[in-house]
């Protein structure tokens, strides 16, 4: 590597942890601030989805404010690069998966939801039971869900051109590899968090429902496994961007 390969690298490290950390800490002071809505649902519902648009922030500003100067002169490199060879195949494979099943949890809590003991649509699920009829909530329905998804749409637009740029940029590899990671990663908290949020609270609601016998426990452990597993993965992707020097030897 050259010496102003290393340079380059060590100027984008001065920049982009803080930048990222920053990103992180915006989020948790967003979800603050949300806490102070009215309905005391929403902060769960709408927090988190925030929380990740802002991580993923963070790395776009880190991405544009550590532009290095290039004050010598560039030689072009005959081999083609592509996005799949620099981003970590295995991590967005996963994340993928899990952007899936949060798409197929809000489509599902959408066609079930009812309006609520105001009559606002979307927002409750009613059931009848032996016992009488219960009206729950709040239920993840497109009133609650619609930030999850269209924050998963903004950020897969955004981790994909992010991951362009990196991939066309002139720098080392290895530090390819660490900014393409570090992109995933934002998307995955971007994913993790949500899905965390809708699947916990749908499990909330299934778990005080009065009737569902085997149907009821099943759906039970497939959305507290969801929800487990999407907190772990949550908290990986914020390792990744959060601490990339840890994850600098691993393959993609």
């Amino acid at each position: 590597m050259s010496a102003a390969s290393t340079a380059k690298g060590t100027w984008r490290t001065w920049i982009d942890t803080p930048v990222r950390w920053a990103g992180a800490a915006a989020g948790i002071a967003v979800g603050a601030l949300v806490d102070f809505s009215p309905e005391p649902d929403v902060q769960l519902l709408y927090a988190f989805p925030a929380f990740g648009l802002c991580v993923m922030a963070g790395v776009l500003a880190a991405d544009l404010l550590a532009r290095p100067r290039h004050s010598v002169v560039r030689v072009a490199d005959v081999t083609p690069r592509r996005v799949r060879d620099h981003a970590p195949r295995a991590l967005a494979a996963f994340l993928a998966a899990q952007a899936a099943i949060l798409t197929v949890l809000v489509v599902i809590a959408a066609g079930t939801a009812s309006a609520d003991s105001e009559g606002r649509s979307g927002r409750a699920l009613a059931v009848h039971c032996p016992a009488g009829s219960q009206l729950l909530g709040p239920w993840p329905g497109l009133h609650y869900g619609w930030p999850a998804l269209g924050g998963v749409a903004l950020g897969t637009v955004a981790c994909a051109l992010l991951l362009r740029r990196i991939t066309l940029r002139s720098q080392a590899d290895g530090q390819r590899r660490i900014q393409a990671r570090a992109a995933v990663g934002a998307w995955g908290v971007l994913v993790t968090a949500p899905l965390f949020a809708v699947s916990l609270t749908m499990a909330v609601v299934v778990l005080s429902l009065s009737c569902g016998g085997t149907a009821k426990l099943l759906t039970l452990a497939a959305l507290a496994l969801t929800a487990f597993t999407s907190a772990l993965s949550c908290c990986h992707c914020l390792g990744v961007l959060l601490l990339p020097q840890a994850y600098t030897e691993a393959r993609p």
